[in-house]
């Protein structure tokens, strides 16, 4: 009898054994997950942070070029209106620069520029658009066109920015960001405004009495044709 007893006790501890083994098993599963997680976050936050911080190279480096395109887009512009907005613009653009270099100030590194592809390809369409058209008004819509096409790239840019320091927790940086952001978006309706009021209405009735004094060359020339064949 007490043989049995013996047993039951033995076979009992071994059960107790066994579980305890396997919640030890099922803990150190459960840490070693948790902890994978922990490690899969921290490197997608430091990407994020990478990519922050390279889009930074790359708008700091298209402001700067700004900078030097500008002056060339105010002197080739005709309406006095667009050239003061387009001057107005250049200081502002200075300006988000500065801001810029406080970003990367902020973050604890060295304001650089990486060269940016979009806004050199950008700058050059505003190059070719001012050797392709003749001075006046429809020159000034070009510069309108390509100017805003600029604007709405930096937009698109400093919104992303903005949403990426806010999620990676740089509130500062943010703020700074969404300073030039709005700063764009004034600059693309002040263009907007321009197009819309005086120069692309001026543009199309240049156009229209361009047509006209073609027709008129054409009719004249027509006429004289027949009077030609008349006289045969």
């Amino acid at each position: 009898m007490k043989l049995n007893e013996n047993a039951q006790t033995n076979r009992a501890t071994k059960n107790s054994t066994t579980q305890k083994v396997g919640n030890l098993n099922a803990s150190a599963s459960s840490n070693s997950l948790k902890k994978s997680s922990t490690t899969k976050s921290s490197k997608e936050a430091q990407g994020l942070r990478d990519l922050f911080e390279d889009c930074l190279k790359d708008i700091f480096w298209a402001e700067k070029a700004l900078t030097k395109a500008l002056p060339k887009m105010i002197r080739n512009a005709s309406s006095e209106e667009l050239v003061n907005a387009l001057e107005d613009h250049l200081e502002v653009t200075k300006a988000q620069v500065v801001r810029l270099e406080e970003v990367f100030e902020l973050l604890g590194k060295t304001a650089r520029a990486k060269k940016c592809e979009a806004m050199e390809g950008l700058l050059k369409e505003a190059e070719a658009i001012m050797q392709e058209t003749a001075e006046g008004v429809v020159r000034d819509a070009g510069i309108i066109a390509a100017g805003q096409k600029v604007e709405h790239y930096e937009i698109a840019t400093y919104g992303t920015l903005c949403a990426f320091a806010k999620i990676l927790g740089e509130t500062d940086a943010a703020t700074l960001l969404e300073e030039s952001l709005n700063e764009e978006k004034e600059a693309d309706m002040k263009l907007t405004e321009i197009a819309v009021t005086s120069v692309n209405i001026e543009a199309a009735e240049e156009d229209n009495e361009k047509d006209m004094v073609e027709n008129e060359i054409a009719d004249e020339q027509n006429e004289e044709t027949e009077i030609k064949k008349k006289k045969k």
